[in-house]
């Protein structure tokens, strides 16, 4: 009995070191910023001024920086974890590579509150919890209590929760008792990472990677059932001006295509047909502005592309035939209720029926469905304005291929393949900063051979 008192007497010592790290893997500066408040938190800025920047610890021996800094309109006042970064220094003997201790206000771990400059308002506070700093939870004062927001790169999941508690609670609050107290409220699935699902998406990004080189971007060009190169629009023998080149010939849908064909012929042991991938998928009335144009027009070929692709690997995988309205193949979720804008905070519909997601949106779109969908991969179809015919015409021509993924230290980012290359996120991003982009879901497989000529 008296050995078990000891131990439960050591344990409980020890218990306030082991609270120190919280359940989200990063250092946490609860106890250091319960004795902030009146010298910082509280004071007017002309008392803050006068405080130079403190180091504190934390119960685990964790050290934390306390400091102000300064904007046109606002102050922030920081708590933030120590990070140890490389650095090279070069003197007279040569370069000496050595480690300098920094304390980022944005690292995961990183507390800020933010004040207003002329009134001393405070205007939010702030937790960073991720390795991307774009993503993190804020509070705002209103009246007695605290409003939630979650933003995940400047689009809101949450916006103005109600809390129901006190925001001087946040003062000292841990990240575990934020998520405690929100937990009912925020959208924590979007943001909860685990890096070890998602092994089979990039190992078939390391596959398309290397086959690259190997394929030469041809309109209309695909590879049907029998790998025989033909045109995508008549099935006929394809007969392009590189057809004696040793490389795959393949268009933007005839690339995603291949992708697809990789993962079925594992386990169909053949490859997609043409014919069904041409079938309409969207009606448009014959008398409105859509059904005169699409007299002209193939208005909606990548978008009935995608679904008809994405659904017959489906198809193969369940071993059941699905057409894409019985296959849950389109991606239609609305997980932000506003957005950051260069004017304000805007309201935004995030899902439209037959356009998609504004691209602007697809970054954190993405990051969600990574979050919530691991191990799976995106087919898209970019929804494009001509703005040289009067009327305009929109129109879905390109396929695009995203494959969403976290890194072992937390990271987000996503493979985006096009046209027989890679292309970064961003890139993608800014090219077609102005179009929609249509998303259809296929599970990832590490059982991915796709065709080599």
């Amino acid at each position: 009995m008296k050995k078990i008192f000891c131990f439960l007497l050591v344990l409980f010592c020890f218990s306030p070191i082991f609270a120190a790290n919280t359940n989200w893997n990063f250092s946490d500066s609860s106890e250091i910023r319960k004795t902030l408040v009146e010298k910082w938190f509280e004071a007017p800025l002309s008392a803050v001024r006068m405080n130079l920047p403190e180091i504190h610890n934390n119960p685990a021996g964790e050290k934390f920086q306390v400091r102000l800094e300064e904007s046109d309109s606002t102050y922030n006042i920081f708590v933030s974890p120590q990070t140890k970064i490389k650095v090279d220094v070069y003197s007279d003997t040569g370069k000496e590579t050595v480690e300098q201790d920094v304390y980022p206000g944005d690292a995961p771990g990183s507390w800020v509150l933010i004040k207003d400059k002329r009134t001393d308002k405070i205007l939010r506070m702030r937790y960073y919890f991720q390795k991307d700093s774009e993503v993190f939870v804020q509070f705002t004062p209103s009246g007695k209590t605290a409003f939630a927001d979650l933003v995940i790169f400047g689009n809101y999941a949450a916006k103005g929760v109600p809390t129901g508690v006190p925001f001087t609670t946040f003062y000292s609050a841990s990240f575990d008792k934020v998520t405690n107290i929100t937990k009912h409220s925020l959208p924590w699935n979007y943001v909860t990472v685990d890096q070890t699902l998602y092994h089979s998406v990039l190992q078939m990004a390391a596959v398309i990677q290397e086959r690259l080189p190997g394929i030469l971007y041809a309109p209309n060009a695909m590879y049907d059932e029998n790998g025989d190169l033909v045109q995508i629009s008549s099935g006929k023998p394809f007969e392009g001006i590189h057809t004696e080149d040793s490389r795959m010939m393949l268009s933007s849908a005839g690339f995603v295509k291949w992708i697809a064909d990789g993962l079925v012929e594992p386990i169909a042991g053949g490859r997609i047909k043409r014919e069904p991938l041409l079938q309409e998928t969207v009606q448009v009335k014959e008398t409105g502005l859509q059904g005169s144009l699409s007299q002209k027009y193939n208005l909606f070929f990548s978008l009935d592309w995608i679904r008809n692709l994405a659904s017959a690997v489906i198809s193969v995988y369940t071993g059941k035939t699905y057409k894409f309205n019985q296959s849950g193949v389109d991606v239609t979720i609305n997980p932000f209720a506003s957005t950051i804008s260069p004017t304000g905070v805007a309201n935004v519909v995030t899902f439209v029926e037959n356009s998609g997601y504004s691209v602007d949106v697809l970054k954190s779109l993405l990051y969600v469905l990574a979050t919530t969908e691991p191990s799976t991969i995106y087919f898209g179809a970019i929804r494009e304005t001509d703005r040289t015919v009067s009327p305009e015409v929109k129109v879905f021509n390109q396929c695009v291929a995203f494959l969403p993924y976290f890194a072992t230290d937390g990271s987000f980012n996503a493979y985006v393949f096009m046209n027989g290359r890679s292309i970064s996120l961003e890139e993608f991003c800014n090219i077609y900063s102005e179009s929609f982009v249509y998303l259809t879901r296929v599970k990832a497989s590490e059982r991915f051979f796709p065709q080599e000529k």
